[in-house]
């Protein structure tokens, strides 16, 4: 795949399954694999948790100097944060030199096995994860070049990815 662009973006909403999804496509690409929110971590020097207790603004500023940072690597899959769509910006820096993978699993599933207590915007319990689901989808649609749905075992994702990916490279 080496006509494949510089790098992969993939959106979603939280517990969706950008992260493990994401370092197994690094694996198979043989590219490079980053989570925005530790690469946040890393470069704040504080948790995900402790900034966003200052504020969501506050997240979402340090979000987009990742984003700024990130949008310049090579042969990288980013799993991004759940609400990096919502500044347009962000998704600017990516949308050119990027494909972004919206990874589309059905909300009854993220509810049914993800820890909402680890993650600080669904803390406050799953009605919190309807209405960024609501406010969010629409977005994800919007801004991605591929749409794959999460519904089934993670290799068939793999796969499926990696075929559309080839696909894109063939146009």
């Amino acid at each position: 795949m080496s006509d494949l662009k510089d790098k992969v973006l993939l959106i979603g909403m939280p517990g969706c399954g950008k992260t493990t999804i994401g370092k197994l496509l690094a694996t198979k690409l043989n590219y490079n694999f980053c989570d925005m929110d530790k690469y946040i971590e890393d470069i704040s020097g504080e948790t995900v948790k402790e900034l966003f207790e200052k504020g969501e603004e506050n997240f979402r500023k340090w979000e987009n100097k990742a984003c700024v940072k990130l949008s310049k690597k090579r042969r990288v899959i980013i799993s991004s944060g759940g609400g990096v769509i919502k500044n347009e910006k962000n998704i600017d820096l990516f949308s050119e030199e990027s494909i972004i993978i919206f990874i589309d699993r059905p909300l009854d599933n993220i509810i049914e096995d993800v820890d909402i207590e680890k993650r600080p915007l669904l803390s406050s319990g799953r009605e919190k994860l309807y209405n960024i689901f609501q406010e969010r989808y629409e977005l994800y649609n919007k801004y991605c070049h591929i749409k794959i749905v999460n519904n089934g075992f993670i290799k068939d994702i793999i796969f499926e990815i990696q075929k559309e990916l080839k696909e894109r490279i063939r146009k």
